[in-house]
């Protein structure tokens, strides 16, 4: 007789695996933009900004929120960068445009920072109907909200003289009321 050592293990019962539901659905990969449609228009247009500013995409953000920087490095090479919401409609056009814009026009080239900011958002506005994008007034409503926030912040750091360019943003922009 041989002596038979049971452990724990051998006195649960295995588990049976429980059948798996047939997928409904099989994962599709995303598909390519319809030809001629706003999206592939969209699409075309961030390709075609990216290469001509040589500007590099860090992330794509889901808010309607951007960036851009560049980055020297000691080779004397630069690297030019954003991140943005990728374009899909006029809103994330502007602020992608408008990210890009910082680098079409320069970094510091325009004094104070506010400046830039109208500069950077007013480039964008000109591509848009360079390109035949609809500029809707959120876009407007967008651009002066930007603009007078950073108008407020330039004062808030003791800006001493307001750009003309500027004076129309002094104000926030009247509350849009939906009905």
């Amino acid at each position: 007789m041989t002596d038979l050592l049971l452990t724990l293990w051998d006195l649960i019962a295995p588990r049976k695996p429980k059948p798996r539901p047939a997928l409904r659905h099989r994962a599709r990969k995303p598909s390519a933009p319809a030809p001629g449609s706003m999206a592939e228009r969209y699409e075309q247009i961030t390709k075609q900004m990216l290469n001509e500013h040589d500007v590099r995409v860090r992330k794509w953000r889901s808010s309607m929120s951007g960036v851009a920087w560049q980055v020297q490095y000691k080779d004397g090479s630069t690297a030019k960068l954003i991140e943005s919401p990728k374009p899909k409609g006029p809103m994330s056009a502007a602020v992608f445009l408008h990210e890009i814009g910082h680098h079409a026009i320069g970094f510091g080239v325009y004094r104070p920072r506010c400046l830039e900011e109208y500069h950077a958002w007013r480039w964008s506005l000109e591509q848009m109907e360079a390109l035949g994008l609809n500029i809707t007034p959120p876009v407007r409503r967008r651009m002066h909200e930007s603009l007078h926030y950073a108008i407020e912040k330039a004062h808030r750091r003791g800006l001493k003289r307001l750009p003309e360019e500027l004076s129309p943003f002094v104000h926030a922009p009247p509350h849009h009321h939906t009905r």
